[in-house]
């Protein structure tokens, strides 16, 4: 369930446009990627788990640090790629980004990002890591599309990080090499598999659902 903040102005207008984004025909040259990220804690177990029918796991773990994990998800196209890194600063958010317009999209004319209001995620990150003349190369390639704040419900990666995390973390992992090796594999199978994510939540479900909160 999500927590739906104060429907002013500005979040109907965003989730409009957004709503308006995700119906749109899929066009390999205007992608439209949806971007976020979550923390994994490793940890392993202080004592072996007892194999069998079902595998005994003791309460008792050690923490090893946390990781951050940054996913996209192109829905239409059945396309997500995952990075972990040690922390999700200004320069990491960056660096993710560059590497999917020189890695994955080259051929795209305009990536449509869709993005939450992170401090981090704005072009001032860009600029403070790469300057301007290849911060600016790098913006002309992105159009962003922020939520509203407190609509998360409306970035389809957190349907994607959901099912991430059904899927491969929900378990204890111990060290950043395994926990890139399943994220990795995890990826590949679902980038083969092309699993695609259907958005059919159209502006009229919006205000049949939401229309007494309106401001």
């Amino acid at each position: 369930m999500w927590c739906v903040g104060k429907l002013n102005t500005e979040y109907r207008e965003r989730m409009y446009a957004l709503i308006e984004l995700y119906h749109k025909p899929y066009n390999p040259r205007q992608p439209v990627v949806c971007f976020d990220e979550k923390s994994k804690q490793l940890l392993s177990s202080s004592r072996p788990s007892i194999e069998g029918k079902v595998k005994k796991v003791d309460y008792e773990y050690m923490r090893h640090g946390t990781r951050n994990i940054f996913l996209s998800v192109e829905p239409l196209a059945g396309k997500r790629k995952v990075k972990v890194t040690k922390t999700r600063k200004k320069p990491d958010f960056a660096h993710y980004i560059k590497d999917l317009i020189d890695e994955d999209y080259t051929e795209a004319d305009q990536i449509h990002m869709v993005l939450d209001n992170l401090n981090t995620h704005f072009a001032k990150s860009f600029y403070e890591t790469f300057g301007t003349e290849e911060a600016e190369r790098i913006l002309s390639k992105i159009q962003f599309h922020y939520t509203p704040k407190h609509a998360s419900w409306l970035n389809m990666a957190e349907i994607e990080i959901g099912i991430m995390d059904r899927q491969c973390l929900n378990r204890r992992i111990p060290s950043e090499k395994l926990l890139k090796s399943e994220l990795l594999a995890w990826q590949n199978n679902r980038n083969l598999a092309e699993t695609k994510i259907v958005w059919k939540f159209s502006r009229q479900d919006a205000d049949d659902k939401l229309s007494r909160h309106y401001t």
